[in-house]
C-alpha cells in the first residue's frame, strides 16, 4: 500500500504566497534604490571624467538588473504545483539566484579588466571636488542600508533570492568604498590608489558569486534536505513502527521538504496503519514545518532493522 501524505496544503500554498508577496515587495523596494544609486554614480562619472566612477556605475547597475531577474523569478516560483511542475516552482528562485551569480562573475571580471588597463593607460586629468564626495558618501550609506535591509528580510521570509541579492549589493558597498577611497586619493594626489584598490574588491565580488553558487546548486541537483539517519532515528521513536528505511529528502528546510519512506508497521488493518503514518506526518510537520511525506507501507513480515 502507497501512501501520500499532503500536510495542509493548502494552508502551507496561502502561507508560500503570503512569502512570494513579501519577497517581492522587498525587491521593488531595493530595486527604486539600487535604481537612484546607478543614476548618481553614472551623472558623477560623466560629470568628472572618473572611470572608475563610470565603472563603478556600471557595477551599480548589475543590482538594479538582479532585482528585475529576482522579480521575474518570482513571478516563476510560485508555490502552487501544476500539471507540468506537481513539486512546485521554487527552484525558478534559485535559477535567479544563479543569474546574480553571473552578475557577479562578469562584475569581478570588468573591475579587473579596467584596474590593469588603467595601469597602462595615461593618467586622466580628474576634477574631485567636495560635493562629488559627499554624494558618494551618501550612495555608500544607500547600499549599505540595502545590503542591511535585504539580508535581515532573507533571513527572515527563508529567501535564497534576497540572501544572494544582498550578497550582490555588499559587493557594490565594497566597490563603491574602494572607488571613494579612490578619488580621495586623486584628489591628495594620489592617483595610483584607485587602480590599486580594485584588484582586492575584485577578488570579494568573485567570492560573493562563489558563495552563491555554493547555496543554489545542491538545492537544483535535489541534495539531500535531511540526512536519512536522522529521520529514521526521529520517526522509530512513534509506538506502532517496527522499520522505517529506503529514506530519501530534497527540497528547503523551513519552506518545503520533500521525503519519502519505506515503512513497516505492527498493526495489520489499514485503519490503523493509516493512523501511523499520520502520526509520522505530524511529528515531520512539527519537527520541519512544511513537508509532504510519501509513504510506502510494507508487510509485516518485511523487515530491514539494519537499512537506513
Amino acid at each position: 500500500m502507497v501512501r501520500v501524505g499532503w500536510v495542509h496544503l493548502s494552508a502551507a500554498s496561502a502561507v508560500s504566497e503570503h512569502r512570494q508577496r513579501q519577497v517581492q515587495r522587498v525587491l521593488y523596494i531595493t530595486l527604486g534604490l539600487n535604481v537612484l544609486v546607478f543614476l548618481v554614480k553614472l551623472i558623477l562619472g560623466l560629470m568628472t571624467g572618473s572611470l572608475s566612477l563610470i565603472a563603478d556605475a556600471l557595477h551599480s547597475s548589475t543590482d538594479s538588473a538582479s532585482n528585475i531577474l529576482g522579480l521575474l523569478a518570482m513571478r516563476w516560483s510560485s508555490p502552487e504545483p501544476d500539471a507540468d511542475h506537481p513539486y512546485g516552482h521554487r527552484k525558478f528562485e534559485s535559477i535567479g539566484a544563479l543569474g546574480i551569480a553571473a552578475f557577479l562573475g562578469m562584475a569581478s571580471f570588468e573591475v579587473l579588466r579596467s584596474a590593469v588597463a588603467r595601469f597602462f593607460a595615461p593618467n586622466p586629468t580628474l576634477e574631485i571636488d567636495q560635493l562629488t564626495l559627499t554624494l558618494m558618501v551618501g550612495v555608500l550609506l544607500i547600499n549599505i542600508f540595502v545590503t542591511i535591509y535585504e539580508h535581515q528580510r532573507g533571513k527572515a521570509l527563508s529567501s535564497r533570492l534576497l540572501l544572494a541579492d544582498a550578497r550582490h549589493t555588499l559587493s557594490d558597498v565594497w566597490i563603491t568604498l574602494a572607488v571613494l577611497l579612490g578619488l580621495i586619493g586623486v584628489r591628495l594626489g594620489l592617483t595610483w590608489l584607485d587602480q590599486a584598490l580594485a584588484f582586492p574588491v575584485a577578488l570579494l565580488v568573485f567570492w560573493s558569486g562563489w558563495e552563491v553558487l555554493q547555496e543554489n546548486v545542491p538545492h537544483l541537483t535535489d541534495s539531500v534536505a535531511i540526512p536519512p539517519k536522522v529521520l529514521r532515528e526521529l520517526i522509530m521513536q512513534l509506538p506502532g513502527v517496527l522499520d522505517c528505511h529506503e529514506i530519501t529528502s530534497r527540497g528547503i528546510p523551513g519552506q518545503m521538504i520533500f521525503i519519502e519512506m519505506h515503512m513497516v508497521v505492527e498493526p495489520q488493518d489499514i485503519e490503523s496503519a493509516h493512523r501511523i503514518t499520520e502520526a509520522v506526518e505530524q511529528l515531520l510537520r512539527e519537527r520541519y514545518g512544511a513537508v509532504r511525506v510519501t509513504i510506502h507501507l510494507e508487510p509485516y513480515s518485511y523487515i530491514e532493522g539494519s537499512n537506513s
